[in-house]
């Protein structure tokens, strides 16, 4: 089937005349792009490029099949404004962001979208990653913010992003003599993060391996290196983790920088050997300069 994505691709690469380029424009790397052009050129039945060692060039037939891309490019675009033009309360984005994202990263993003589609309805669901790039696939959600590494499917998905990561841990980690030492520790360093195998004796809370399994696996296996003692124990999300941290029962690992309560002390992690890895995945934005809108919403993962 002929879609909207093979004619962005093949008037970007006409107008590029190179891959890289190209992809940058139409908001998707280049190796899905390539796999596009292919499928162009079987559905047409002839070569449209010419590949050579700097670049591309329109073939003969790719020269007079350009300008009814263009017009047919044009005639979706008209489509979908007529499409906005007629709903009062504007496209809709549904933007999905996994548990792990901290609330005010989540807000920035979903602020980008709104600014990105003027007069958009932004909804905004959240749900484990793996539930995520499923309703992405399916055309449930228009992009998400998931955890990395994850299987990607067909997606498009942006650069990973890495956010510094804290430990919540009880209030002297629940034993005199270590609670001393890493005390002292603290002190003699002038308050600059503590080592993480120091936070040993007592579980980490983390989240069913289902939600995320690649980022699970990356998780635990950079814990084990780290921390060979203490293990984990298995949480429904990050607020009962907080809650046995509290009760003196685990160790919460947080990216969002706000999260606090009664009975638990927040540490910097020496090195930040276990980064928040997130990314936003895609399969058809709604962005009239897609590159530009995917750029904006990963600055503001990081910059809420």
């Amino acid at each position: 089937m002929l879609t909207e994505r093979h004619l962005q691709i093949f008037v970007a690469l006409a107008e590029e005349q190179h891959f890289g380029d190209a992809a940058r424009v139409v908001g998707i790397t280049q190796p899905p792009l390539s796999q596009g052009l292919r499928r162009l050129e079987a559905l047409v039945g002839a070569k449209l490029f010419e590949r050579g060692s700097t670049g591309v060039e329109l073939t003969a037939a790719g020269a007079a099949l350009l300008p009814f891309a263009r017009r047919a490019l044009t005639s979706i675009e008209e489509l979908h404004q007529a499409a906005v033009a007629r709903d009062p309360e504007g496209p809709e984005i549904r933007l999905g962001l996994a548990p792990e994202v901290p609330p005010a990263a989540g807000a920035a993003v979903a602020a980008a979208c709104g600014a990105a589609v003027p007069g958009s309805r932004v909804t905004v669901v959240s749900a484990p990653t793996s539930s995520l790039t499923n309703q992405v696939s399916a055309g449930r959600l228009t992009l998400a913010v998931v955890l990395h590494p994850t299987v990607l499917d067909g997606l498009e998905a942006g650069p990973v992003q890495l956010l510094p990561t804290w430990a919540l841990a009880p209030a002297g980690l629940g034993a005199g003599s270590r609670a001393r030492a890493l005390a002292a520790e603290q002190s003699a360093r002038g308050g600059l993060p503590v080592e993480l195998r120091r936070l040993g004796g007592l579980p980490v809370a983390v989240r069913p391996r289902a939600e995320a399994p690649a980022a699970r696996d990356l998780f635990l296996d950079t814990l084990a290196l780290h921390r060979p003692d203490g293990g984990t124990v298995v949480v429904t999300d990050e607020r009962a983790g907080l809650a046995m941290a509290a009760a003196g029962q685990a160790i919460v690992m947080t990216a969002d920088p706000t999260l606090i309560a009664p009975g638990v002390e927040r540490y910097e992690l020496a090195g930040d050997p276990l980064p928040t890895r997130l990314r936003l995945v895609w399969s058809r934005t709604p962005f009239a300069h897609p590159i530009d809108v995917i750029a904006q919403l990963t600055n503001a993962l990081v910059t809420p």
